[in-house]
């Protein structure tokens, strides 16, 4: 048993209908951490579910685009395009995406309905102590130009539907928010086993 399965009821849940859970946040704020921890959980739960991890899609639906306004726009809508029929087609969808411009988010939100923002909250010194890869080194270095929180701003969502603050919470916990709030929402409901 995981540590999430541990902060939520003992219950097995059914989902109701499909939804598109969109994880934004500045790079390695934890929103495919938290995914991941949510996409293992729903596994187990034999729950229909598919994972959508930006740093993925753009290697392999986005190959060859770049980091400028218009790339990110297209990257994003792409993202939201393919979230839009798995979520038409019943499936729970769990997009981790940087995704930093309002306006592609709210556009994604119109096309696809069932739609659940996340916000992954962590303050950008957090986000550079945690970036294994060294991405913001690189850019306060000037070797990355168009970097999300640092040469490239990132828009925080107004009103997110959720705020995951990883700084102060743990995943578990993160994640544990996002089924109640799937629960409430009636996307989830709990059945006993």
């Amino acid at each position: 048993m995981s540590k999430i399965e541990t902060n939520l009821p003992a219950a097995k849940w059914r989902l109701l209908r499909g939804v598109t859970v969109w994880l934004t946040g500045l790079p390695s704020s934890g929103k495919s951490t938290i995914a991941r921890e949510l996409e293992r959980y729903f596994v187990r739960q034999s729950l229909p579910v598919e994972l959508l991890d930006g740093d993925v899609v753009r290697t392999h639906l986005s190959k060859g685009l770049g980091f400028s306004r218009e790339d990110r726009d297209t990257n994003i809508k792409r993202i939201g395009f393919v979230s839009a029929l798995l979520t038409k087609h019943g499936v729970l969808t769990l997009v981790s995406a940087v995704s930093p411009y309002r306006e592609a988010r709210e556009a994604n939100r119109r096309l696809i309905g069932s739609f659940v923002e996340v916000f992954v909250k962590t303050p950008v010194e957090i986000c550079e102590k945690r970036d294994v890869k060294g991405l913001y080194k690189k850019a306060r270095a000037g070797e990355i130009p168009h970097f999300t929180g640092v040469s490239d701003p990132y828009e925080e969502p107004e009103r997110p539907d959720i705020l995951c603050e990883t700084e102060k919470e743990s995943v578990e916990a993160s994640a544990a928010k996002i089924i109640g709030k799937l629960e409430a929402l009636g996307y989830l409901k709990a059945v006993q086993p």
